[in-house]
């Protein structure tokens, strides 16, 4: 088995001599590993030798082929060893493309030529100049004419122009052996596994501190810690009962959801009201059953606990909610025990019945009381048109006036009969030629008698010989009297029956409360949901470690261009 002859490898620079002759080959100086730029070097000849004697009577593994040794090759200078030693290790430093640009200009400043932005970081270190140092960026912006800092020389004032590079430096024909390349190219992806893992380990560890960690002292209170809530669950709507017009603009609306929207919406907003919450307390004691030994420490309720701690604690277990495309008012009760969640759910629906009735209380009152009022009003009025009919009847002497008028007037017209009589009589006297004048004067005596009871009567209907007030005006009197006792009849008869329909309408339950789903006690927890609420907490804590991940990374990143 034959092996490959392993040899140094020399970075051989050819001569710039013009003549061709056959000098020999100058051997370079090789530099020793970890010795510096300045260390000496052994300059060492390579004496000519002849291939077919050197492997005369070995096998080297390359058979037949014949070499020839390399004419006027030069070994490279210690200065340009340590010079590609140096830019090898400012190339494994790991700079920025905005370093080596800042670098460059930083040489250009100083009047260096560097062949590469690597060359311009050798270049000013050789120097003593750091190319990356606060002050030395800022003397980029100086104006033109004044010493730069390090050592550098003074540039002439003018436009600041690319300068000609008078002996440029090319760059070294140094190559990079297999091995070698195989070794940094090992070396790169093992250091960037090495930051991968650094990485991850770090992430993980953010993870599991601000996202983990929490998540589990979360699910650890649902599922161990946390007490076991009950929730009752009722539906109900406020119905209005208000008799409308026909052909009105409330009509319109009466029967739907629209109707009673904003009672619905009052009777949501005093069910969540803290006196809603007090009156709970007094009647049924809200207070003492949170504040209850076997209930977990983040919802009991201490001793001593204010009302906002207890309305705090109301709100979050009297859930309250309306629809109005269905008018329906939803309602959640939590306790710590069924009993007492469907107990405070019918008390809440009875403090709402109050609170609707206590709203078209106000309407039914108006108008109980205006009826009210224009039947006694009617009714007074009544009473004194009867007392004065009475009075007239009293004053008077006369019960009915036509009953009187009329008896008068018959005892007149009956008269006046027998006066027409008594004048047929006399005047059939009269008619003889020898009259009997005693029988003449009798009846002419009746005649005149008859004729001034006649006018006595008449004088009755009209006026009175002893000057008190005729039967006529009585009779006027009277009458007007009973026209105004049946019109306050008419009038307190139609108070009286407006008063029997308010009454009525008040009666009615103008608005009421009808149930849709009566409250019901649970037999299982509904609360804590225990996966639900893990899942969440940790939706919430992974958004909130990456909010601050992100404007982390935004503000590193503003502060560092």
């Amino acid at each position: 088995m034959t092996t490959k002859p392993k040899a140094k490898k020399f970075r051989i620079r050819r001569s710039a001599s013009l003549a061709g002759d056959p000098a020999p080959a100058n051997v370079g100086t090789t530099k020793a590993p970890g010795s510096g730029g300045g260390a000496a070097a052994a300059r060492t000849q390579a004496p000519d030798f002849d291939s077919d004697t050197a492997f005369a009577n070995h096998d080297d593994g390359f058979g037949d082929q014949k070499f020839t040794p390399a004419q006027n090759a030069n070994i490279a200078e210690p200065e340009e060893v340590a010079s590609d030693a140096a830019l090898d290790a400012i190339r494994r430093e790991g700079l920025t493309g905005r370093q080596l640009r800042m670098a460059r200009r930083v040489a250009q400043k100083h009047g260096l030529a560097p062949t590469s932005d690597f060359d311009a970081v050798r270049l000013l270190r050789e120097q003593g100049i750091d190319p990356f140092e606060r002050s030395t960026m800022l003397e980029l912006v100086i104006a033109d004419g004044k010493p730069a800092g390090g050592g550098g020389q003074l540039k002439p004032a003018g436009p600041n122009l690319p300068q000609t590079i008078q002996k440029p430096q090319l760059p070294s024909a140094k190559m990079m052996g297999e091995e070698a390349r195989a070794q940094e190219i090992f070396n790169i992806q093992r250091d960037i596994a090495r930051r991968r893992r650094r990485r991850l380990m770090l992430l993980l560890s953010r993870l599991a501190a601000f996202v983990l960690l929490p998540t589990l002292i979360a699910g650890f209170y649902y599922y161990n810690i946390a007490t076991p809530l009950y929730a009752t669950k009722s539906e109900f709507l406020i119905q209005k009962a208000d008799a409308t017009t026909p052909g009105s603009l409330g009509s319109l609306f009466s029967g739907t959801q629209f109707a009673t929207t904003q009672d619905s919406i009052t009777v949501q907003s005093y069910l969540q009201s803290r006196e809603a919450m007090q009156r709970l307390d007094r009647e049924h004691g809200f207070k003492a059953h949170f504040s209850q030994e076997s209930i977990d420490p983040i919802k009991r309720l201490p001793p001593d606990a204010t009302n906002e701690d207890a309305y705090k604690i109301y709100q979050s277990h009297v859930k309250i909610g309306f629809d109005p495309s269905e008018g329906i008012i939803k309602m959640e009760v939590i306790a710590a025990d069924p009993q007492t969640s469907e107990e405070f759910s019918e008390a809440l629906i009875g403090y709402a019945e109050e609170q609707v009735d206590q709203m078209s209380q106000r309407l039914r009152e108006d108008q109980m009381k205006g009826a009210k009022e224009s039947y006694e009003a009617a009714e007074a009025k009544m009473q004194a048109a009867q007392d004065r009919v009475l009075e007239l009847q009293e004053r008077l002497g006369v019960l009915d006036p036509v009953s009187e008028t009329a008896a008068l007037m018959g005892q007149i017209t009956n008269f006046e009969t027998l006066l027409r009589q008594k004048e047929l009589e006399l005047k059939q006297l009269q008619d003889n030629a020898r009259p009997n004048q005693a029988r003449v004067d009798g009846v002419q005596g009746d005649i005149d008698r008859l004729r001034a009871l006649v006018a006595e009567l008449r004088s009755q209907l009209t006026k009175n010989a002893d000057g008190s007030a005729s039967l006529a005006r009585i009779s006027g009197e009277l009458k007007m009297a009973e026209t105004d006792l049946a019109t306050r009849q008419m009038m307190m008869q139609a108070a009286l029956q407006q008063l029997e329909t308010a009454r009525i309408e008040a009666n009615k339950q103008v608005r009421y409360i009808t149930e849709g789903v009566s409250p019901v006690a649970p037999d299982e927890p509904t609360y804590p949901r225990k996966f639900e609420n893990t899942l969440l907490s940790f939706l919430v804590f992974s958004g909130i470690y990456l909010m601050i991940s992100l404007t982390a990374s935004i503000l590193k990143e503003q502060v560092t261009a």
